[in-house]
C-alpha cells in the first residue's frame, strides 16, 4: 500500500520530471516545501520500492511502475477537481486544495461514478488533460503565451499554475481555456504583451503569460 506522503512525492517527481528531466534533491525540496534531507530519505525508499531510479549524481526519474502511480492520482485530482466546479459549483480557484485532500480518499468506485456523471472528461477546469483509467495521457500541442509572436493567434488551451489569487485575476480578465486571442503587440521595455480577446485589448505581464497555453491557430498560406 502506497501511503499518502509517498503518493505526493510521486506526484511531485512526475511534475517536475516533465519540466528538467532528472529531478534533483534540492529541486524536489523546494516543491514540496520539505527539508533536503526529508526529500533524499524519501527518494531511498521510493527507490527500493521500484517506484523511482534514483542515482546521486543524476538524480531521479520515475519508473514505469512509479509513473502508473503519479498518472493515477493526478487522474483522481483533475476529475475530482471537475465535479467540485461542475457539479457542487465551487469556483476553478477554490478547488485544487480540497482535491489535493480528496484525490487520497475517493474510493475507485466513487471515482467511476464521478466519470460516468461527467460525461467522462478529457479536461479539468483549467484545462489540463485528464489521464484515461488505463494510464493514457493525451497530449495538445501547445505553447506558452509568453513565447507567441506578435500577429499569432489561437484558443487558450490549458492555465498551467493552480495559484488562487492568479486564476481569480484571470477569470476577471476571461482569459480562460476556450477563449480566442490575438497577440497584437509586445514591449521592448518591459516585455508587456498585447492581446486582443474579440474587441477587448488587455496587457498580460510576462509572468501571467507564462502560465497560460494556447493552442496556435495555423495561418492560412492564402495571399
Amino acid at each position: 500500500m502506497i501511503s499518502v506522503s509517498e503518493q505526493d512525492y510521486i506526484k511531485a517527481v512526475y511534475r517536475l520530471e516533465q519540466q528538467f528531466g532528472n529531478v534533483n534533491t534540492t529541486a524536489l525540496a523546494a516543491e514540496l516545501n520539505v527539508t533536503a534531507a526529508s526529500a533524499s530519505g524519501m527518494l531511498k525508499k521510493l527507490s527500493q520500492a521500484n517506484l523511482v531510479s534514483h542515482h546521486h549524481y543524476r538524480g531521479a526519474r520515475l519508473t514505469e511502475k512509479g509513473r502508473n502511480v503519479a498518472l493515477d492520482v493526478i487522474r483522481r485530482h483533475r476529475i475530482i477537481e471537475l465535479f467540485l466546479v461542475e457539479i457542487l459549483r465551487l469556483g476553478w480557484d477554490e478547488v485544487h486544495k480540497e482535491a489535493e485532500v480528496l484525490e487520497h480518499a475517493v474510493s475507485d468506485k466513487v471515482l467511476a461514478g464521478m466519470d460516468r456523471l461527467l460525461g467522462r472528461p478529457t479536461r479539468d477546469p483549467h484545462g489540463s488533460p485528464i489521464p484515461s483509467s488505463d494510464g493514457y495521457l493525451a497530449r495538445q500541442a501547445t505553447v506558452r503565451l509568453d513565447e507567441m509572436e506578435v500577429g499569432s493567434s489561437g484558443v487558450v488551451a490549458e492555465i498551467t499554475e493552480d495559484n488562487a489569487d492568479l486564476l481569480q485575476y484571470l477569470s476577471r480578465l476571461r482569459l480562460v481555456p476556450g477563449t480566442r486571442i490575438a497577440v497584437c503587440q509586445v514591449s521592448p521595455i518591459d516585455a508587456m504583451i498585447t492581446i486582443a480577446c474579440g474587441q477587448t485589448e488587455m496587457n498580460v505581464s510576462p509572468k501571467v503569460a507564462s502560465a497560460i497555453r494556447v493552442s496556435l491557430r495555423k495561418r492560412s498560406n492564402k495571399k
